[in-house]
């Protein structure tokens, strides 16, 4: 069994690792944007990282809702509480009996048999980037040196760059996505946790960039589009099918077809010659090639192009178009999509919190995942799909206002206690697992953590509880931290 070797390994080593290490090294050059290893001829390439998985799921759906879900607002309704902690909102009965959940999420309560709810979901973190890297790569400590400024090469994998990894592709695909924007804080620092961090840059997950950042606006553009503070400003956001990223100054444009695309793969071919064997090379390009020019991954990508029907049940804006476009991806192959179903901190409600929520982020987000639901279950894939839902934290249990920048009120941030939502990939609809307390501001029954969220989406995905991962100097690191979240199977 190989594994990937250090920069200093002797050049006197076994060819197959000298070849996979060159061609792992061909992956930083960036053909498409992402590592070569994503390609299928790699991936036969190296060896397995551990036995065959065997899980339910095909595929995964991750929805990450940055900013940090009030589960209050949502799915752990506080009404007999005190007013400064239950809010304005009022539960709705579900179509499951004794369950309840916000008002202004209608479509969902008429699915309820469909999803289950984690209520109970609790880590130590109450800031942004910290919290981020915690719930993107399922390990509530952080790694030596960590800095919520500056992703770093030591932080932990992303669970999506765990899967790219160690999930087997499908149809020559990456087996990771990441849609369809990075998380961005409005200051232009990218968020830690979205890569592979010490995996290395080759395992970074394929980042699908189908909305431009935008530093004030968030939520789902055009139709609702909204700003925290309200400062007036405006939303130019286009969301449109991603140019496939090549070699700098080489955009799909620029190609005129497939011959031209594969003169500037031949070249970096010469570049490997003295390493690589031409077959085992050849089909890194063939998978190449086949990514660019596979019209399920331009069907896929284009959806603002979709049929009528199905803009319409998802919905015409960057929430609907998202998660269709997930959809999509994994019908076409993908095993994981991350859904960042807003920019960086869409999700953040300190302040305007109520009129926000129902206005602007509950409506698309409850017809998309809707939308969802209902395709994966008329197509007879909902058992293989595990769709999760979940963002970095919950919300403060009391209701504040922040006079100097909120015009109403809202919550702070809460490591806590959060609501997570699971639905496919075997889940059973209509379960609720461990509870919050009367306030909602601690689990009062089966807490789970971070590392119980990742070993869920891992297990369903097949991937065995003694599978690990080495990195550059053949060190294993394990990938499950944590059993899977007990009673939603």
């Amino acid at each position: 069994m190989t594994r990937p070797t250090s920069c200093s390994d002797s050049q006197s080593q076994h060819p197959l690792r000298t070849t996979r290490r060159t061609a792992l090294q061909a992956g930083a050059i960036g053909i498409l944007g992402l590592g070569m290893n994503h390609l299928q001829g790699l991936r036969e390439a190296q060896a397995a990282e551990g036995p065959a998985p065997t899980g339910k799921a095909k595929s995964c759906i991750f929805i990450f809702l940055s900013g940090g879900l009030a589960q209050h607002e949502s799915f752990d309704m506080k009404p007999n509480a005190p007013e400064n902690i239950r809010g304005e909102f009022r539960p709705i009965a579900t179509r499951t009996p004794g369950l309840q959940i916000c008002e202004h999420l209608p479509m969902l309560a008429q699915r309820s048999e469909q999803w289950a709810l984690c209520r109970s979901l609790t880590h130590s973190s109450n800031e942004h980037s910290a919290a981020h890297h915690i719930m993107l790569t399922g390990h509530s400590d952080l790694p030596t040196g960590f800095s919520p400024n500056n992703p770093s090469r030591t932080d932990h994998p992303s669970i999506a760059a765990i899967a790219g990894r160690i999930v087997p592709p499908r149809n020559n695909l990456p087996s990771a996505a990441v849609i369809p924007e990075r998380l961005v804080h409005n200051s232009g620092r990218v968020i830690p946790g979205q890569h592979a961090g010490a995996m290395g840059a080759v395992y970074d997950p394929w980042m699908v960039e189908a909305s431009s950042f935008h530093n004030t606006s968030y939520g789902a553009f055009p139709e609702f589009s909204f700003d925290h503070q309200d400062r007036g400003k405006p939303d130019p956001r286009i969301f449109q099918a991603p140019q496939m990223q090549l070699p700098e100054g080489l955009g799909m444009r620029q190609i005129s077809g497939r011959l031209e695309l594969l003169q500037t793969l031949r070249t970096q071919q010469r570049q490997l010659a003295g390493f690589a064997e031409t077959q085992q090379f050849d089909r890194l390009r063939q998978g190449a090639v086949s990514l660019l020019t596979d019209s399920r991954v331009h069907s896929a990508l284009d959806v603002t192009n979709a049929d009528e029907k199905s803009l319409e049940r998802y919905g015409r804006n960057s929430f609907g178009w998202s998660l269709l476009m997930a959809r999509r991806l994994v019908a076409s192959g993908v095993r994981l999509v991350q859904v960042n179903l807003g920019n960086d901190e869409t999700w953040d409600t300190h302040g305007n919190a109520f009129p926000h929520l129902k206005n602007n982020l509950f409506p698309p987000t409850d017809r998309a995942v809707s939308a969802l639901l209902d395709d994966l279950q008329a197509s007879g894939e909902l058992d293989e799909t595990l769709i999760v839902m979940a963002g970095e934290f919950g919300r403060t249990p009391q209701i504040t206002l922040l006079k100097n920048a909120y015009k109403l009120p809202g919550r702070d941030h809460w490591g806590a206690v959060q609501s997570v939502w699971f639905a496919g990939g075997g889940i059973r609809g209509g379960t609720v697992v461990g509870e919050s307390d009367a306030h909602g501001a601690y689990p009062s029954a089966q807490p789970v953590k971070p590392e119980n969220f990742a070993a869920t989406i891992y297990d369903a995905l097949g991937i065995p509880a003694t599978a690990v991962w080495h990195d550059a100097q053949e060190r294993p690191h394990a990938i499950y931290h944590g059993q899977p979240i007990a009673g939603l199977t």
